[in-house]
């Protein structure tokens, strides 16, 4: 199940918002218990519409991804929106910071037993501890705000719905990018047939990661460790928001509403997870939605969700929030604004506006992370297909031609195997 949810040496916050080839693997599907709810955003706080008593925050995981919370959460607090009471993780923050008005704990166990009763719990540590932690919370009378991925199996996320479920608390999933109003605006375009019939979505990931990446903690780069479950690849992990976004897109946020799940997993660094892959999945309403991603690109390119449509297209660099619109009319483009899931959540709260990611529209993704965790293991690519850049801890794998498979996977919506690329053996 996980690592406890007091100290535990593997309690460390995570660095992030890898034979034979396998042949794809199609994921079980599942139902979920309630029905998606629909996206609502909150508005920005002011002095005028913030709270007259402000949410009690606890952070569990104050380095790596845990210090962009503690700074948003100093701008919330600032505003007079949030009130940061405690900390838990085993390293002690950075000095200066947390405020000095907030306790500082070892872990979890330890701050619910001096701090009793906060609004709201943020877990921001390694995926591993997700499902301990988050049922931790859960088990208090505190919403939850869980980071991405929710949890490392499905079967915990399902016990994760169960216990939401039954403490009747609020679950938000940290999956930023779906806070951008561009989400909004393409549903829009989607339905006034400006690109034509949908015909399909894919996602495009190409970054850098390098040896020093993977040794920066135990986890990295692990399918498992000592029997349980991490699945720390690219697209569970540092791509997670290219499958996320492109799922949302395509409308496909519970588990009812993924038909198939195909994975084509390979792995250039020597870890034990993918770092190169494309997933396939087909939604029940017969869209395919195609994510080609690596880590091992020759330079790190933002991200992009591409609508594929009979009359045009529409491209969305997600971590921008731009979207870009090409029909025989022209070409069109637009940045947009995006809403905090933490106001989102202490708007939810307050006056019951609609959460932007709630934990059972994370069914979809986690549909893909399962099916990625019950793959054979990746493929290792042949040395001749790549090389290395840089010196020592610095250098980092470029898979050669990988920017080419990764356009032509997206575009034929087909796996680097079928595409018949050499390492793809």
């Amino acid at each position: 199940m996980g690592t406890s949810a007091g100290t535990d040496a593997e309690f460390q916050s995570r660095n992030e918002h890898p034979v034979q080839a396998p042949t794809p693997a199609t994921a079980p599907v599942q139902t979920p218990t309630s029905a998606t709810v629909p996206v609502q955003a909150p508005k920005a706080p002011t002095s005028a519409t913030a709270p007259s008593q402000a949410a009690r925050i606890a952070l569990v995981g104050v380095h790596g991804f845990g210090s962009h919370h503690l700074r948003n959460l100093e701008r919330l607090q600032a505003a007079g929106v949030v009130e940061l009471v405690a900390v838990a993780d085993p390293q002690p923050p950075a000095p200066g910071s947390v405020p000095a008005t907030a306790a500082v704990h070892p872990g979890l166990t330890e701050l619910l037993a001096a701090e009793p009763d906060p609004d709201v719990i943020i877990v921001a540590t390694p995926i591993q501890t997700h499902a301990p932690l988050g049922l931790a919370a859960l088990a208090t009378a505190a919403d939850l705000y869980l980071e991405k991925p929710p949890v490392a199996s499905l079967a915990d996320f399902n016990a994760l719905c169960e216990a939401a479920q039954k403490s009747g608390r609020s679950v938000q999933i940290g999956f930023q990018s779906l806070g951008s109003h561009a989400l909004a605006a393409i549903e829009e375009l989607v339905a006034s047939g400006a690109i034509g019939t949908l015909e399909g979505i894919s996602a495009t990931g190409r970054w850098v990661r390098d040896r020093a990446y993977y040794k920066r903690s135990r986890w990295a780069g692990k399918r498992s460790i000592d029997g349980v479950d991490v699945v720390d690849g690219v697209a569970t992990n540092p791509l997670a928001h290219a499958v996320a976004t492109a799922l949302r897109i395509a409308g496909a946020r519970t588990m009812a509403d993924v038909a198939s799940v195909e994975t084509d997993l390979y792995r250039a660094n020597d870890i034990e997870s993918d770092d190169t892959s494309v997933i396939r999945i087909r939604t029940t309403a017969g869209l395919p939605v195609t994510c080609a991603l690596t880590i091992c690109a020759t330079e790190s390119v933002e991200p992009y969700v591409t609508l594929q449509g009979s009359e045009g297209k529409a491209v969305f660099h997600y971590t921008e929030d731009r979207l870009t619109v090409t029909t025989a009319a022209g070409q069109s483009e637009q940045v947009f604004g995006r809403d905090d899931l933490t106001e989102n959540l202490i708007a939810h709260r307050r006056d019951g506006t609609a959460l932007i990611s709630p934990l059972l529209d994370s069914g979809a993704f986690m549909l893909v992370l399962e099916a990625i965790r019950t793959a054979p293991l990746p493929a290792l690519i042949g040395s001749e297909y790549v090389q290395w850049v840089g010196e020592g801890d610095s250098a980092h794998a470029v898979v050669v031609g990988i920017e080419d498979a990764l356009e032509r996977a997206t575009r034929d919506h087909a796996t680097f195997k079928e595409l018949g690329l050499a390492w793809a053996r």
